[in-house]
């Protein structure tokens, strides 16, 4: 553990910005704002029927905080020479594509109509999204690692970690904090993400509440090696540890149409799990803390629903 709070340390003393950090709060704080106020999201999305304009809104509610906490530097941060790599603007414009092709992927699902129908399709269609979506974030990410960095450094995030004390330890001092939040209204119009099987007829429900929470805990092995694995570790060389921040406001964006608190604590979670993959150049221990924390949550949201 101390060696990750020496992490944290350095970051502050080194690296933070007070007169950037201000503004990029605001410019968080007002996205939120937007979104929960004004439902930002869905005015961006429409109706969802249009498969153009969704990719559209989404890349759009992605990319607009993760470059404007980019160009935000050149008027708080001395010395700043990431605008020179042509490496730099591909992923700027890439990444948030690359997402919101994710969130709007559902070919696959006229193919599951052959296999079954009914509940058990709702089941199905709701268990392998999360898996054929892990893949279609990873394929792109793949390919970028393979044409840029697969000279300079293992696939991104994928150095081991020596010890997972200090992550069992994370983990163990969030719980009660998540504990709380699964009391909240507003977390329980979301959470239990399980909830939708209460409402099928199925046949050993037990199991089918297993297969889902394993897929839904598969879902953030993609969410990891994006943020903490892809975005943080092909662009540490070219901008330095000032990446960090564009990324936790780029993971607080996927978070818009969460409850209110989970958003905005994924703004700190980005920048706390972004310093640590800065500096061990590894996804396993964050991967570790994420999971364990949305399981977390799916077992404190159902003891609030049955007790």
């Amino acid at each position: 553990m101390g060696t990750i709070i020496q992490y944290l340390r350095q970051f502050y003393t080194k690296d933070f910005r007070l007169f950037y950090f201000i503004p990029v709060i605001a410019l968080m704080g007002i996205i939120i704002y937007l979104n929960y106020r004004y439902q930002l999201q869905d005015n961006l999305i429409g109706n969802g029927n249009n498969l153009w304009r969704c990719f559209a809104g989404y890349w759009l509610l992605y990319f607009v905080p993760f470059a404007a906490a980019f160009l935000l530097q050149f008027f708080f941060i001395k010395n700043i020479t990431w605008h020179k790599s042509y490496w730099f603007w591909i992923i700027l414009f890439l990444a948030p594509a690359f997402f919101s092709f994710r969130v709007n992927f559902y070919f696959h699902q006229p193919l599951l109509k052959h296999f079954w129908s009914g509940d058990e399709l709702v089941f199905w269609n709701n268990s392998i999204n999360r898996i054929v979506k892990v893949f279609i974030l990873l394929i792109p990410v793949f390919i970028v690692w393979y044409i840029k960095d697969k000279d300079n450094q293992l696939f991104y995030g994928t150095t081991a970690i020596k010890d997972l004390k200090p992550y069992l330890l994370m983990l163990l001092m969030t719980a009660p904090f998540v504990a709380i939040a699964c009391t909240r209204s507003d977390f329980l119009q979301t959470y239990p993400d399980s909830k939708f099987i209460q409402q099928l007829s199925l046949s050993s429900k037990k199991i089918h509440y297993i297969i889902y929470e394993l897929c839904y805990g598969f879902d953030f092995v993609s969410i990891e090696f994006f943020f903490r694995g892809f975005l943080i570790l092909s662009l540490y060389k070219i901008c330095g540890p000032q990446c960090i921040v564009p990324v936790a406001c780029f993971y607080c964006a996927i978070h818009c149409g969460k409850p209110l608190g989970e958003a905005i604590s994924s703004f700190w979670g980005g920048i706390f799990l972004g310093i640590i993959s800065y500096h061990t150049k590894s996804i396993w221990g964050g991967l570790i803390v994420h999971v364990g924390i949305a399981w977390i949550m799916e077992a404190g949201s159902w003891m609030s629903i049955l007790f």
